[in-house]
């Protein structure tokens, strides 16, 4: 493959991906109108008639709105039971904490692996041109 067909792979790659993200931050504006406006406050009791706070949360809808229309549809359904509503986080931190006690380390090896050695020979002063 020549370097110039390489070349217009990776263009059509990234523009590739920048459209699916497009379309993936507008459907997360499409739904964070109906959620903001009258989901949240069905969502989470607490944030009922907080209307100032609202906003903050449009860039975390953007980006996650599957998981925001699966809570919000288990929710309205009644298929959420309140007493389970923690636990999913809870079983899964055991598993996140050994999995970064081990990815933490080798990823400080990895990094020490594979630097780069320091310069040999004398320095030379740089000088401006004049």
């Amino acid at each position: 493959m020549s370097n110039r067909v390489a070349r217009v792979i990776a263009v059509q790659t990234a523009a590739l991906l920048m459209d699916l993200a497009r379309l993936w931050l507008w459907a997360g504006a499409a739904v964070s109108v109906p959620f903001l406006l009258w989901g949240v406050g069905r969502v989470e009791p607490n944030a009922r008639g907080a209307w100032a706070f609202r906003p903050l949360l449009i860039p975390g809808v953007l980006l996650i709105w599957p998981l925001v229309l699966w809570r919000w549809f288990l929710l309205e359904t009644g298929r959420d039971g309140w007493a389970k509503r923690r636990l999913p986080p809870r079983r899964a931190h055991g598993f996140a904490a050994l999995l970064l006690a081990v990815l933490i380390p080798l990823t400080i090896l990895a990094g020490l692996a594979i630097r780069q050695a320091p310069p040999t020979g004398a320095p030379v002063l740089l000088e401006a041109p004049e």
